[in-house]
């Protein structure tokens, strides 16, 4: 990995979407590292490390959101990418006040996922997507 390689967390406990995400962002340039649970991130101690996160929303004990609430209230600004397979109207809101640049609905699609990340890296913000 190079020191210029953006990194991105991704906190999802569906073995099979951080691996696919894991190419994806691979092949785009990207270094990722994942993480089955909220806790787990937050035990690494690596909260100051990734450009930005990528949060499912429904997780084990904390959700994504929850997560992402936690870090603001630590006075985090790291941006988060939120994933989801349920389009829902409370928790997309809550995402988007506690700092989710883009909310994203599963089934992925890989290229708004890149350019949602570059819009992190970038520092700019996203209006929600669906």
């Amino acid at each position: 990995m190079s020191q210029t390689q953006p990194i991105v967390a991704i906190v999802d406990d569906d073995a099979l979407i951080p691996r696919a995400l894991v190419r994806l962002l691979s092949t785009a340039g990207w270094h990722a590292v994942t993480f089955p649970s909220a806790e787990a991130f937050l035990q690494t101690g690596m909260q100051a490390s990734p450009v930005c996160l990528v949060l499912d929303v429904w997780l084990p004990g904390m959700t994504g959101v929850e997560l992402l609430e936690h870090l603001a209230a630590m006075g985090s600004t790291l941006p988060a990418v939120i994933i989801t397979g349920r389009n829902d109207l409370q928790m997309r809101m809550r995402a988007m006040q506690a700092g989710a640049i883009a909310y994203i609905l599963k089934p992925l699609d890989g290229q708004e996922l890149l350019r949602a990340l570059q819009e992190a890296l970038e520092g700019r913000h996203l209006s929600d997507s669906s």
